[in-house]
Parts: structure tokens; C-alpha cells; sequence
């Protein structure tokens, strides 16, 4: 019994921890979005003219000193780790519903929900 106890516990904190996931994803998105300046017009991308003094080799960049581009790419390697592990619980977390144990079941179940909810 305190086995059975103990692996919907687990199982409830692991669906508990995808939803935290699936939830960080979505800041890690909207950060990322939010990175990108809102109007990235012609004049901007294109390349400075002949009498321009600008920095040609320097993407534009934001107040935090990194370019654009180089911001994004870490964004989407946080949001790809993200991926990753939301995934792999995801599994684990189905691998242990297939056990057709009505408990872990309603682990899963009870741990999705809270996830959610918190």
C-alpha cells in the first residue's frame, strides 16, 4: 500500500510539473515575442547608405546590448529545452497511466489538474 501511496504521489507531481512547463513555455514565448522590437520596417533591415556613419557589421540591438537575432536564438533554445522535457514527462507520465492502475490514473488526472490550476 505506502508503494502504491507513493507512486501517485509521484505521478501527481509529474503532471503537476508538465503543466509548470507547458505554462513556462508560454512566458518564454511571450518574453520572446516581446524581444523583438514591434515594427521591423524596410528601412531598418536594410543596409545603411554610402553617407551613413552607422555600423554596418552590428545588427540592430536592444537596451540590453545583445542583437536582436542573438536574443531570439537563446529564446528559442530555452523554449526547445522546454520542448524537450514537457515531452519526455509527458511519456512518463502516460508510460504510467498504461500501467491500467485506476490510482495512478486518477494521479495523473488529479496532478494535471492542479497544475493547471495553480
Amino acid at each position: 500500500p505506502s508503494g502504491l501511496a507513493l507512486s501517485v504521489l509521484v505521478v501527481l507531481l509529474l503532471s503537476v510539473l508538465y503543466e509548470a512547463i507547458k505554462m513556462g513555455k508560454a512566458v518564454l514565448l511571450r518574453r520572446a515575442l516581446l524581444a523583438v522590437p514591434r515594427s521591423l520596417s524596410q528601412e531598418s533591415l536594410a543596409e545603411p547608405e554610402e553617407g551613413d556613419r552607422g555600423d554596418a557589421s552590428c545588427p540592430q540591438a536592444l537596451p540590453h546590448g545583445f542583437p536582436i537575432s542573438h536574443r531570439w536564438f537563446w529564446y528559442h533554445v530555452g523554449q526547445t529545452l522546454f520542448h524537450v522535457l514537457q515531452v519526455v514527462l509527458g511519456y512518463v507520465v502516460m508510460l504510467a497511466v498504461m500501467s491500467y492502475n485506476a490510482w495512478i490514473f486518477i494521479g495523473a488526472i488529479v496532478g494535471s489538474t492542479l497544475g493547471y490550476f495553480v
